[in-house]
């Protein structure tokens, strides 16, 4: 066995305030979710980003996402190899078992994921070159975005539109999954894709129409 230890003082603490108040003041829903299993409406795939706090953006109770996070809100193509492919998976349970209604890529500003696939490509980042980097070899499903944005003489500037283009990605390679695909065409599932910006608390969707991101 690995060396586990008990949970963190501060983390038993804070639990135990969530089961003195939250929990207590709704036992109902509680049991009720645990009886009748879930049924979201919606995943969401976001960041690790410890920033990015979905359910508080949007004031979601327990049961209302199913909610996938990955370095950099990356949704890999369709690939059934019999490899280990987490997002993938997830994405299957999410369309085929719980069929939600929207699947909503969310990508954020300051994302670090993104800023090391441009240093990356860049050539300014070398140990993510590396086969054994599994951050690098993530993130290589990102090389468009920068290879798109390439152009842009603003470092700050090309960041943003990678963490925007890095959501279109994502987008692009959910419709290569055949049953994502199904659903779409058959009106029982829609695709968003959203950008946050972190410091402005503003959310900003991807229009097709106008080809860019607006406010919400």
């Amino acid at each position: 066995m690995p060396p586990i230890t008990p949970l963190p003082q501060y983390l038993a603490q804070r639990y135990h305030g969530w089961r003195a108040m939250s929990y207590a003041e709704n036992k109902a829903w509680y049991r009720r979710l645990a009886e009748e299993g879930q049924r979201p409406r919606a995943m969401v795939i976001s960041c690790c980003d410890s920033r990015i706090h979905v359910t508080s953006i949007f004031g979601a109770d327990e049961g209302e996402f199913f909610i996938h996070r990955n370095i950099a809100n990356v949704v890999p193509p369709y690939a059934p190899d019999g490899d280990h492919h987490g997002t993938s998976a997830a994405v299957e349970y999410a369309v085929t078992v719980l069929r939600v209604a929207n699947l909503v890529v969310l990508g954020h500003s300051q994302c670090g994921g993104v800023k090391g696939c441009h240093d990356m490509c860049a050539g300014n980042a070398p140990h993510l070159e590396e086969k054994t980097s599994f951050v690098g070899r993530w993130l290589d499903i990102l090389r468009p975005t920068y290879e798109r944005n390439a152009d842009i003489a603003d470092e700050a500037e090309r960041l943003r539109a990678m963490e925007k283009e890095a959501v279109l990605v994502s987008l692009e390679n959910l419709m290569t999954f055949p049953f994502v695909r199904e659903a779409v065409e058959a009106e029982t599932l829609t695709l968003h894709g959203l950008w946050n910006d972190i410091g402005a608390g503003i959310i900003e969707s991807y229009d097709p129409e106008k080809n860019s991101f607006q406010p919400v």
